[in-house]
């Protein structure tokens, strides 16, 4: 069911992104091409068909390029778009980018970084490290200031879409601070900067993530995004954006497997009648219907309440985390029972069930592991653990 506070124009929008993924990749021949056979997530001609008919910029602002819609248009979008398997993975990245310069950039930086977004150019941003993936304090890749800019030296892990990228918005340690998170300095990177060696991290779900190696790179003092030593809040501050983008990502995750696994117990036949018909089965088919418009109705509840400004920021912060968590989590709970019913078909990589648990179990880490978000979740509640106390 979609969400009742829907608007006409967003119903459309959901109808024509579905038809977008239908058409362009809705048979496996189709994804395989463009994936080389589910290698690669992202793919930049179809990234660039979506820019041209205007759906990258859903939710930035019409002066630079963009429809001017909100998060409710931004859930929209990523939900149809990972509900049909399209490979543009980059998009998630650069809408995190997009959410940090529509808060903290200069004018200038917005007109240059979203209008690029707008127009079909990946961004991505970097924050975890070898020694610091929870534990952000404990970044030390380190700039310091040179005649004109700052020179980069250090290690990131974990860029998600780097290899794809023009520009990586890079968290980096400028000086320390009495407070752990103080001296994290945003700096933008182009992805072709002389110093900087980008190198594939191989996963289980094929080529998303990137170690990123900076070695005396320069950028110039314009490449400063918000203020100097305030990078920490300024990522902070656009983790809401994050979450439900992860969210959202998972409601379609959730659903697609869900859409693959009906039409198979419906289809498949052993003694004499439909799969789907045996009360083992059937049951437990209700039971993800169950927790799949759960998670929808918490998800576009959140954005529901933080767009008309209902309850507080730290409510919302709650609730973004509530809705990562439950998605996520509910996404990977319905392809691991969908590997389960569809039995041999399921486990064979030459169907798409093992795909979809594969590509399941990654939103449960990135954008703040479902483990961070439960600290999250529960130091709102007033319970604060030992680590945040000290």
């Amino acid at each position: 069911m979609q969400p009742l506070s829907l608007t006409e124009e967003q119903r459309e929008l959901a109808a024509v992104v579905r038809e977008f993924g239908r058409r362009e990749c809705g048979t496996r021949e189709q994804r395989d091409a463009l994936t080389d056979h589910g290698a690669e997530q992202h793919h930049q001609g179809t990234y660039q068909k979506l820019a041209d008919l205007g759906y990258l910029g859903v939710s930035i602002p019409e002066q630079y390029g963009g429809s001017g819609g909100g998060l409710t248009e931004q859930v929209i979008l990523f939900e149809e778009l990972w509900r049909a398997l399209v490979p543009v993975h980059g998009a998630g990245t650069s809408h995190t980018v997009a959410g940090i310069y529509k808060r903290f950039a200069t004018e200038e930086q917005r007109t240059a970084r979203l209008g690029a977004i707008c127009a079909g150019e990946v961004m991505s941003i970097s924050i975890s490290e070898p020694g610091a993936g929870s534990d952000a304090a404990a970044i030390s890749c380190k700039a310091d200031k040179v005649d004109g800019g700052w020179r980069i030296n250090g290690q990131k892990t974990w860029c998600s879409d780097a290899q794809h990228a023009t520009t990586i918005l890079v968290v980096v340690r400028t000086s320390r601070g009495a407070r752990p998170h103080d001296g994290l300095t945003l700096l933008e990177v182009p992805a072709n900067a002389p110093g900087l060696d980008i190198r594939p991290i191989a996963t289980m779900g094929g080529s998303e993530v990137n170690d990123l190696y900076f070695t005396d790179v320069e950028v110039p003092e314009s490449a400063l995004v918000g203020t100097e030593g305030g990078g920490w809040k300024h990522v902070m501050a656009g983790l809401n954006g994050e979450r439900l983008v992860c969210a959202a990502q998972g409601l379609g995750m959730a659903q697609r497997t869900f859409d693959d696994l009906l039409a198979y117990v419906t289809e498949r036949q052993q003694f004499g009648a439909p799969i789907g018909t045996f009360q083992a089965l059937r049951h437990r088919i209700a039971d993800l219907a169950i927790d799949i418009e759960a998670a929808k109705a918490l998800t576009y509840a959140t954005v529901a309440h933080i767009e008309n400004g209902i309850g507080t920021p730290e409510d919302w912060v709650r609730a973004t985390s509530m809705s990562k968590v439950k998605v996520t989590e509910t996404a990977k709970k319905v392809a691991l029972e969908g590997v389960q019913m569809t039995g041999g078909y399921g486990y064979s990589s030459e169907f798409d069930m093992e795909h979809h648990l594969r590509m399941s179990i990654a939103p449960t880490i990135y954008a703040g592991t479902n483990e961070i978000q439960r600290d999250i979740i529960s130091s709102t509640l007033g319970l604060r653990g030992a680590a945040a106390r000290r």
